[in-house]
């Protein structure tokens, strides 16, 4: 938890339907009603009162993180919290999806999700696969639509060959295609039903898992292009008897009949064509095109559908209507299933419209409860009685880093002038994003990290300046002990400063009178390494 002060500083998925659309509040109900709905009704059955609503400038902070990838601005802040219009949060969401950093925000955010290897890998994620996904999130691409593309990229369209980066990084091992497909878009890991029947969960078995294999069982890289054959099998070994062909199938356990459905020669298997001709020919029968038909059919779409909305509401609220992401079976329902069905509807009924999605999620109260919690025990984070605390991403921290140690004088209030000033922000940030690691689950800041903001001379010489357009350079400015306090809280935090920290701050300043440029350093150095700077909250 962290203090608003410096100094304290799936039955449902799986098995057919049993509560009938008619059951679920109205498709015609706005998400952000149906979210405190549902989330309503969980805590009082819990008998749990959950947090009360965060105050303005931490929900701005929140908001502007979430939206654009960034701390608010000073004159953001100035503006949200003097605004008596009772719908500045509304104004505010649609204000901050509107800019285009929303865009280069998000499509980082997809690219680091589909792109990523490793958890704390460090830098930013993307490539071409990053350039697509702008693309596609400026033109208000639907979800289906992005997902169409990438498993069937147009490799001699500009606008999509990004697409194939995605297929293109994995190809040389369908089986992590496979899992990686399964559960970023499907939300189920099937990798433990590899080599025998999963353990532990009755749903899967080998015949999913290798049922989904042969989707990709036909595709292949050709000088730099991604190419399927017109035959190509899966072969595995069961847990009992022989070796034998897999069906192709989907995890609902829908199986189709392939044309050539027969072994390719391994030396074929093999070849790679010369490059530069341009991608191969597409196929005959196109087994991926399949697999996108079956993902997006009545039938076998709550797997699509849900899997985006709970990705999606992990993002923004720190925890997954189901936990683990990618662990979306029988045995481990939604903490909310009723909620995950209606949203999933939901984003099926507005054509994948991921937009619509995040501003409803954004709107709830759920969305908005304080990160503080004053009683004795913390309630489970299932219940979303109180605001997880999220740690920022390497851009979020680099951006905000840039925009917290910049003097706010310079900083523009508001309009175009502002947008084209973060753009810059954000392209001089890469280097700096690449010193800290993609955060996963439970992140704690390492002495890595720690040591970084300590000894690294290029990042401390970055922050820490006193030359002209720098915050440290405008306090150097201030006479006053106090004022230099409330300004340097205000940049950093994003808040009004509280009386105690200004007092204390004051103090310290006064014992620096020798050294005021290293005593204002050591306050925004500080400040910027506090937990209430590292994390969303």
């Amino acid at each position: 938890m962290i203090r608003r002060t410096f100094l304290t500083g799936l039955v449902l998925l799986l098995q057919p339907v049993v509560a009938s659309a008619a059951e679920l509040l109205p498709p015609n109900v706005p998400i952000e009603q149906a979210i405190d709905h549902y989330i309503n009704a969980g805590l009082s059955e819990a008998k749990i009162k959950p947090a009360p609503l965060a105050d303005d400038a931490a929900l701005l902070r929140r908001l502007t993180l979430d939206l654009n990838g960034r701390i608010p601005t000073p004159g953001e802040l100035d503006e949200y919290l003097t605004s008596k219009n009772p719908d500045k949060k509304i104004k505010l969401v649609d204000r901050l999806m509107a800019s285009p950093a929303f865009v280069r925000h998000q499509a980082l955010e997809f690219a680091t999700l589909l792109q990523a290897d490793t958890p704390g890998k460090k830098g930013m994620q993307g490539g071409g696969l990053r350039d697509y996904l702008q693309t596609a999130f400026s033109e208000k691409r639907s979800w289906d639509r992005i997902f169409r593309q990438i498993m069937l990229p147009d490799q001699n369209n500009p606008k999509e060959k990004g697409a194939g980066e995605f297929l293109k990084s994995r190809v040389k091992d369908l089986n992590r295609v496979t899992i990686d497909v399964s559960s970023l878009f499907f939300g189920v890991n099937i990798s433990c039903a590899q080599c025998h029947d999963h353990p532990h969960v009755l749903d899967w078995k080998q015949d999913h898992f290798y049922g989904m294999k042969s989707f990709f069982a036909r595709t292949y890289e050709k000088g730099g292009f991604v190419g399927e054959r017109d035959q190509g099998v899966v072969k595995f070994i069961p847990n009992k008897g022989k070796e034998k062909v897999a069906k192709v199938m989907f995890l609902s356990g829908k199986v189709i009949e392939a044309p050539g459905s027969v072994e390719v020669p391994k030396e074929k298997t093999k070849r790679k064509d010369p490059p530069g001709k341009g991608p191969p020919a597409a196929p005959k029968f196109s087994l991926r095109a399949k697999l996108v038909e079956l993902a997006l059919e009545p039938e076998q779409r709550e797997f699509f559908s849900r899997a985006i909305a709970n990705r999606i509401w992990y993002r923004l609220y720190g925890r997954g209507l189901v936990m683990p992401l990618d662990q979306m079976h029988s045995a481990n329902p939604a903490s909310h299933p009723e909620l995950l069905q209606w949203l999933a509807r939901d984003v099926v009924e507005h054509g994948y419209d991921l937009r619509r999605l995040v501003r409803g999620l954004l709107l709830s109260n759920a969305y908005a409860r304080s990160s503080r919690w004053e009683g004795e025990d913390v309630p489970q984070d299932k219940y979303f009685a109180v605001g997880q605390i999220r740690a920022l991403t390497p851009m979020q921290m680099a951006v905000s880093l840039r925009l917290a140690s910049s003097d706010p004088e310079k900083i523009p209030r508001s309009g175009p002038e502002l947008e084209k000033y973060i753009e810059n922000q954000e392209r001089s940030a890469g280097r700096l994003a690449g010193m800290f690691v993609q955060p996963s689950d439970n992140f704690q800041v390492s002495v890595d990290e720690a040591m970084l903001f300590a000894n690294n001379e290029s990042l401390l010489k970055e922050v820490l300046t006193d030359s002209p357009g720098s915050l440290v350079g405008r306090l150097k400015q201030i006479a006053e002990p106090e004022k230099r306090a409330e300004l340097a809280i205000r940049s950093v935090l994003n808040r009004p400063a509280q009386p105690d920290e200004v007092r204390t701050l004051a103090d310290y300043l006064r014992r620096r009178q020798d050294r005021p440029a290293a005593g204002n350093q050591q306050m925004v150095w500080a400040l910027l390494t506090s937990p209430e700077f590292r994390f969303s909250h």
